[in-house]
């Protein structure tokens, strides 16, 4: 990974203090300081154990009880039920509290940028924090299902017997028409696009970039890897996510 130019730093910065509207766009690798892995980085979960995806494919969640007894066992491992917001969850915060931030689109789905502060957040994946039923649609807290799979390993609805699972979003599985809506105007809305952490290889939410450009912002792109979208972008920045995000949104 190599450091943006010091230059590029500065006229992003710059582009932050003077809009009045700025969206943000954040994926798995605004998380990661926080001891959450990304996805497909050179040590993601899925670049590490290619199987792991099945847990997050839909049909083979639904279709192979082992699939979804071994998803029971990574939730109750995962690292968001400890993880604690970084330095870049922190920043977004404080922008927040300028009255500049529009709304943040997270990819995300640790429940981070709620915990830090951040009151406008758009999930676009959904959220481990809580259960869903897939055939009655309740909702229950996690906590209360996780507590059941020493017991039950893969357990049932309580109200109806239904298959459950975190109430993210699945390879296969329709997103919310409304979240997905709200997203998009919040992109179409801004004068400063930021996207954060993200691969930009997951659609709809990576075409939220081409809703800001389309609709006259500037897009700047923060990413360790490059992205599809970096050709697009106004600005590329390198940098550490927890070093270059505070500093672009001193105020």
């Amino acid at each position: 990974m190599t450091s943006s130019d010091s230059e590029d730093v500065t006229r992003v910065a710059e582009w932050v203090r003077g809009a009045d509207r700025v969206t943000v766009l954040t994926g798995a690798g605004i998380s990661t300081d926080s001891g959450i892995p990304d996805y497909r980085g050179p040590n993601g979960v899925w670049t590490r154990n290619p199987e792991a995806a099945r847990l997050s494919t839909l049909q083979d969640y639904v279709a192979d009880p082992e699939v979804r007894r071994r998803s029971w066992q990574a939730r109750r491992a995962h690292s968001a039920w400890t993880a604690e917001p970084n330095a870049a969850h922190c920043a977004l915060v404080d922008l927040e509290k300028t009255g500049r931030l529009t709304a943040i689109v997270t990819q995300n789905v640790d429940g981070l940028h709620q915990r830090a502060g951040s009151t406008n957040v758009i999930e676009v994946h959904g959220t481990i924090w809580w259960a869903e039923c897939l055939t009655c649609m309740v909702r229950t807290p996690m906590a209360d299902e996780l507590a059941r799979i020493d017991d039950e390993p893969d357990p049932p609805c309580r109200q109806c017997g239904g298959i459950l699972k975190s109430a993210t979003i699945s390879f296969g599985q329709q997103l919310d028409p409304d979240v997905i809506r709200a997203a998009a105007a919040a992109a179409r809305d801004c004068e400063l696009f930021l996207a954060i952490g993200s691969s930009l290889t997951v659609h709809p939410a990576a075409g939220l970039c081409d809703v800001a450009v389309g609709a006259g912002a500037l897009l700047v792109v923060v990413n360790a890897e490059p992205t599809p979208y970096d050709d697009l972008a106004q600005a590329v920045l390198r940098d550490p996510i927890g070093e270059i995000l505070p500093a672009l949104v001193e105020v």
